[in-house]
């Protein structure tokens, strides 16, 4: 595959099961799109068999209370979106039409994993058209609730460094950076599933979240002790579930990210409002096509595409 171009699914793929906040079933096709779409999600089952399309744009954040959700003015929204995206671009699948018959996009095992999975199973093909890359030109941070979140420059690739402090002994203080490429993504990161405390699982219920949480889908801690039987799929896999969040919430900036991004006791709020202002200032950031870039960048910022076994050529796609 070409450094730099754009790149869609060779066919569709669906994956099916219930979200994590509301329990409701839904169904999620992904289906391959023209150069230029990006992530667009199709909402079906609306009242009245309604459907709304719904871009993965920050403009389009509703709200960031312990998932990420996106909507429009109609009422029409999706919650949880953040594990999918996160695998859409931590692939570096540019271009993608999201069909949900639901109003949650399904937890699954509470890590990325499984869309990685549906991906993988169809193959990705690269279109005839440059990838544009938004560059992060000079810091900008935020400070929310006792943690922080800045972005940094950088000559060329992505870097996350992603810090947690909780007080639990089970988890206490974890720091991971990361070289972000495919194939850092789905080794490191797309296992690390979500976690939760047992002692706010009454409160959240009754706040309408977590209604469908399980051992199954979800880590669970109980003052010291995991109480999930498997144990960790990592020592360290809550904050590589916490950098795995923030890649899906970072994608809504609309393109792959050339820069640092470095944040301490991260959430959805928090890495919505860092997004929020490193566009607010005009001078901290610009847009690059990756034909037009320089050719160290454009090594860097192409570098470990990856392409399931069988599916090594592919005819170019407008």
């Amino acid at each position: 595959m070409r450094f730099g171009f754009q790149t869609t699914l060779r066919h569709r793929a669906g994956v099916q099961g219930f979200g994590v906040h509301s329990a409701a079933p839904a169904q999620v096709v992904l289906h391959p799109a023209h150069v230029d779409t990006g992530v667009v999600f199709l909402r079906t089952g609306l009242p009245g068999g309604r459907e709304r399309l719904l871009e993965a744009k920050r403009a389009n954040v509703t709200q960031t209370a312990l998932c990420t959700t996106i909507g429009d003015a109609a009422g029409a929204s999706i919650s949880t979106v953040e594990h999918l995206l996160a695998a859409l671009s931590g692939l570096r699948i540019d271009n993608v039409l999201v069909e949900i018959d639901g109003p949650e996009t399904p937890i699954m095992d509470g890590s990325a994993v499984d869309f990685v999975r549906a991906i993988d199973s169809v193959g990705v093909v690269q279109q005839g058209r440059s990838r544009r890359y938004l560059k992060v030109l000079k810091p900008v941070r935020v400070d929310h609730g006792g943690g922080f979140a800045e972005f940094l420059p950088a000559e060329s690739g992505f870097a996350l460094d992603v810090e947690i402090d909780f007080k639990s002994p089970a988890i206490g203080r974890q720091r991971r950076v990361f070289d972000l490429d495919p194939t850092t993504f789905r080794r490191d990161i797309a296992r690390a599933r979500t976690f939760g405390f047992v002692s706010d699982v009454q409160a959240l219920w009754r706040a309408g979240f977590a209604l469908g949480s399980s051992l199954e889908n979800s880590v669970a801690i109980d003052g010291d002790a995991i109480l999930n039987p498997e144990g960790l799929r990592y020592a360290d896999e809550f904050v590589r579930h916490k950098a795995l969040d923030a890649v899906g919430d970072l994608s809504l900036g609309g393109a792959p990210i050339i820069g640092r991004y470095r944040a301490y006791r991260p959430g959805h709020k928090l890495n919505a409002i860092a997004l929020e202002a490193l566009f607010a200032q005009r001078s901290a950031y610009e847009f690059l096509e990756g034909q037009s870039m320089p050719a160290a960048i454009r090594a860097r910022v192409g570098a470990g595409a990856h392409v399931p076994a069988g599916a090594a050529a592919f005819a170019a796609a407008d």
